[in-house]
C-alpha cells in the first residue's frame, strides 16, 4: 500500500490549482501488486519525500499569440536527489490539443518541456521498479503560466513557479527493495523494527541524477520543512543504531555476571 501523507504537503504563496486542491484531488495511488515471491516486512515504512510542480517563462511581446510561454513540468527529489533509485519511469499526459499527449520519460530527471498559451491540468504517472512492488502512483497538477497578479506586468527573466511538496511512503515494503535503497540519500524511514540498524547514507550516489545543476535550479523552491524532517529521519537512525550498540553490551555485561555467579548452594 502507499500512502502519502498530507500533513506534509506544502504549497507556496505562488500558488493557484483549478478546483479542489484536497490531497485526494491531486494524487491517487494504486491498489499494491501481489507479491507472492517477495517477502514483506513487517512493521517497516520507506518514505520518499518529492516536489512536482512547473516552471514557465513568458517568451516576451513578440510572441506568437498560440506560443506564449515555455514550460516545464517536472518531479525530482525534494532536496534533489536522484528518484530514479525508486521511480522506473514518468508518464505525462498533456492536454489532448498537443501532439502526441502521452510523453514517457524513461530516466531521471524526470520532466518534460513545451510552449503554448494555456493552462490546463496534467496527469503524472510514476512506475516504480519491480522489486518496490506497488502500483502506479497518479499525481495531478495545474499547469500555471501566467503570475498571480494578472494586472502587473510580465518578465521575460523570472518564470512563475509553483511546486508542492508530498511523501511517497511504502508501507511493509519487500526485503529486496529495502535491501537496495537502505542507504541511499534520497529515502528515509519513518518505521523500523526495535534493534533494527541502517548504514549510513552513502552521499556518492547523491550527485547522480540529482537536479543541482539542472538550468532550473536556481528557480526551484526551498521546503524547508522537508531538509528539517529528512534530517530528523537520519537523526533517528543514528539514535537507533547507538541504542542497539548499547543493548548489545549491556547484553554482553549480563552475560558475564551471569558467569560470574557462584554456583548455589543445594
Amino acid at each position: 500500500m502507499i500512502n502519502s501523507s498530507s500533513s506534509k504537503k506544502h504549497g507556496t504563496d505562488q500558488q493557484e490549482i483549478s478546483g479542489p486542491t484536497a490531497k485526494s484531488q491531486r494524487a491517487q495511488m494504486g491498489k499494491p501488486e501481489e507479491s507472492e515471491n517477495k517477502k514483506r516486512l513487517k512493521d517497516v515504512e520507506i518514505s520518499v519525500p518529492i516536489v512536482f510542480g512547473n516552471a514557465a517563462f513568458w517568451l516576451g511581446k513578440k510572441a506568437s499569440d498560440y506560443q506564449s510561454h515555455k514550460w516545464t513540468v517536472y518531479v525530482r527529489g525534494a532536496t534533489n536527489e536522484d528518484l530514479s533509485v525508486v521511480v522506473k519511469r514518468a508518464v505525462f499526459q498533456l492536454h489532448s490539443s498537443f501532439n502526441n499527449p502521452t510523453r514517457v520519460v524513461e530516466s531521471a530527471p524526470f520532466e518534460l518541456s513545451e510552449s503554448g498559451w494555456g493552462e490546463f491540468e496534467i496527469a503524472i504517472t510514476l512506475y516504480f521498479h519491480s522489486d518496490v512492488c506497488e502500483k502506479p502512483l497518479n499525481l495531478f497538477h495545474h499547469l500555471k503560466l501566467y503570475p498571480e497578479d494578472e494586472s502587473g506586468p510580465m518578465s521575460t527573466k523570472k518564470p512563475v513557479v509553483v511546486e508542492f511538496y508530498d511523501e511517497i511512503v511504502f508501507t511493509e515494503p519487500s526485503e529486496s527493495f529495502l535491501a537496495r535503497v537502505q542507504n541511499h540519500p534520497a529515502v528515509t524511514f519513518p518505521r523500523l523494527p526495535a534493534g533494527f540498524t541502517l548504514p549510513p547514507p552513502d552521499e556518492s550516489k547523491r550527485n547522480r541524477g540529482d537536479t543541482k545543476d539542472h538550468p532550473l535550479s536556481q528557480w526551484f523552491l526551498n521546503f524547508s520543512e522537508a531538509d528539517e524532517l529528512l534530517q530528523l529521519a537520519a537523526a533517528r537512525q543514528q539514535v537507533q543504531a547507538h541504542i542497539a550498540k548499547l543493548r548489545r553490551q549491556i547484553s554482553m555485561i549480563d552475560g558475564q555476571n551471569q558467569q560470574l555467579k557462584p554456583p548455589s548452594d543445594q
